[in-house]
């Protein structure tokens, strides 16, 4: 349900702002900035309150806010023309922003829901066995990768034989569906995993000053004790909080944002982490950018459906490769080895910008098109309408294609077709790279889960996920200001030189981890004695 309404949600605000990438854009940055500004605050709010809570309360919120999108959006297609007309157009704007504001509340939902999973229960249910946590690891990714295929899929099919209203109304029904089956599969793993009702926190009163100090034993008494500190503390509270001045609170949500980034900071791992948010500042993925690029170089959204089901077969092929790597060489000499992996078949994409039919120009200003917009006293629906379609193409094929395509690709592409040899080297460098991105993505995540202590889990991995984010939205940044085909050289070449810093960031944690056992790769886990002792609560690699 998720992934279905990830794809749909951008195709519906095209259909609904007459084929405008607008809405799309709009909504995307309202996500990134969300996530990045309320990242720590996310991961605050699940270490400090029970699993089954957490998991519970983000799991009802994400897929109702998905239902009543769903719903509005149904009534939107349905009186579009009605609304037009009250209040001057208004109230449909109002509805626009009801529909991202409600969106973007099922994204930081969807949030809190991978932290509170994918970063905690899994390393609980797994115990001390890093075996079996990176089996299921590679497992939960690997069924991702084929949501992700089939998600789109069946949207997509739905949509074109079908009508937007009826694919808002299967999401909708999918996701009331999905969300009981979810929350009967979560309370039967809670019930079966006694140790998930075992949770440490941290004393309210010192809970964030001690977020940035590495008191890990003071921190982890036995149970007995832990709960009789618990309940002093609660018996305590009420006086607390009435010595509490509104100032204080209101500076609360900020003093978490910054002592999450500290903690963040002076974590063991955080080269680590740093090295997998720099491979969000890449052009080379399947997503909106890469698609729409592809589109003008004359590949078909038939074959591009077949480039993204080889990517999503290399990708699960990068987890398999992760698994049999770690028995191998162990954790942190695969994220090694499949940097450089990624790195090597990124080359590719590198050579395909000075190969023929690649458009780079460099006599062109990448910021042509921003300067005529800005200093040119010229109609704005007339120079806004090309620009994001170039931008945004790929996340709508079939409606980007067919709204440049009449405009002026067809009778200049048409008589002399482009040469497919550098799209096809950008392509193969960007499938290939699959295997190694996704081995290094299963490596910094079970680091991050065996290396930081629990009651910090949440925060830090959302922390993780602002940077993430923060780096993404910097790369739509970067587009926005370049966005003509003549500039995609440009771009492919900064992409792959940030994934390269991200890598080098990476061999500086391994570096400073193993030392000169570092390419010693015939003992498989050399520091698996000191480093298994307690499962979830090291601070060393």
């Amino acid at each position: 349900g998720d992934r279905m309404w990830h794809f749909a949600v951008s195709v519906f605000l095209v259909e609904l702002y007459g084929n405008s990438l607008l809405l799309t854009a709009v909504y995307g940055l309202v996500v990134a900035g969300s996530v990045l500004l309320l990242g720590a605050l996310i991961g605050d709010w699940v270490d400090k309150n029970s699993r089954l809570k957490v998991a519970q309360t983000s799991l009802v919120v994400q897929n109702s806010s998905v239902i009543l999108c769903g719903v509005i959006l149904m009534i939107i297609f349905l009186f579009k023309t009605q609304l037009l007309t009250l209040y001057h157009g208004w109230l449909l704007t109002l509805c626009y922003i009801l529909v991202i504001t409600i969106a973007n509340i099922a994204n930081l939902a969807s949030t809190a829901t991978a932290i509170t999973i994918q970063r905690d229960w899994i390393v609980v249910v797994a115990g001390e066995d890093r075996s079996k946590l990176a089996d299921m690891n590679a497992t939960i990714r690997r069924i991702d990768q084929l949501t992700n295929i089939l998600a789109p899929m069946a949207v997509g099919q739905i949509m074109t034989f079908g009508s937007p209203m009826i694919g808002c109304g299967f999401i909708s029904g999918w996701n009331l569906l999905s969300m009981c089956v979810e929350y009967l599969l979560l309370w039967k793993v809670y019930q079966k995993t006694p140790t998930l009702a075992r949770k440490s926190v941290k004393v309210e009163a010192s809970e964030l000053k001690q977020l940035n100090v590495k008191k890990e034993s003071d921190m982890k008494p036995a149970e007995g004790v832990q709960l009789i500190i618990e309940k002093d503390v609660t018996g305590f509270e009420p006086q607390q909080e009435k010595e509490v001045g509104c100032a204080a609170r209101i500076a609360e949500p900020f003093i978490t944002f910054r002592d999450g980034w500290v903690a963040y900071y002076n974590q063991p791992v955080f080269l680590a982490g740093m090295g997998l948010a720099f491979l969000y500042m890449t052009v080379l993925g399947f997503d909106c950018i890469t698609t729409g690029y592809a589109y003008t170089q004359g590949l078909s959204g038939s074959v591009l459906s077949l480039l993204m089901g080889a990517s999503a077969v290399t990708g699960i092929m990068g987890t398999v490769a992760f698994t049999w790597l770690r028995r191998k060489c162990g954790l942190i000499r695969t994220g090694l080895i499949s940097g450089v992996a990624q790195f090597a078949c990124l080359i590719l994409c590198a050579i395909s910008v000075f190969m023929p039919g690649s458009p780079m120009d460099l006599t062109v200003s990448p910021f042509a098109d921003i300067s005529a917009r800005l200093f040119e006293n010229e109609p704005l629906p007339t120079i806004a309408s090309p620009e994001p379609e170039m931008i945004f193409a790929t996340g709508m094929p079939n409606l980007s294609n067919g709204s440049i395509a009449p405009a002026n690709s067809d009778p200049e592409m048409s008589p002399e077709p482009v040469p497919l040899i550098s799209v096809s080297l950008l392509f193969a460098g960007v499938i290939a790279a699959r295997v190694g991105l996704w081995s290094f993505d299963l490596t910094v995540t079970q680091l991050l889960q065996e290396n930081v202590i629990e009651s910090e889990r949440g925060i830090i991995n959302g922390v993780q996920n602002s940077m993430n984010y923060l780096l993404d939205l910097l790369h739509f940044i970067m587009v926005i200001l370049a966005p003509n085909p003549e500039a995609f050289g440009l771009l492919v070449l900064i992409s792959v030189s940030f994934v390269a810093m991200g890598h080098i960031m990476y061999f500086r944690f391994a570096q400073k981890s193993l030392g000169k056992q570092l390419f010693v790769c015939h003992t498989p886990d050399p520091k698996a004695t000191p480093d298994s002792s307690p499962p979830g609560n090291t601070s060393t690699v």
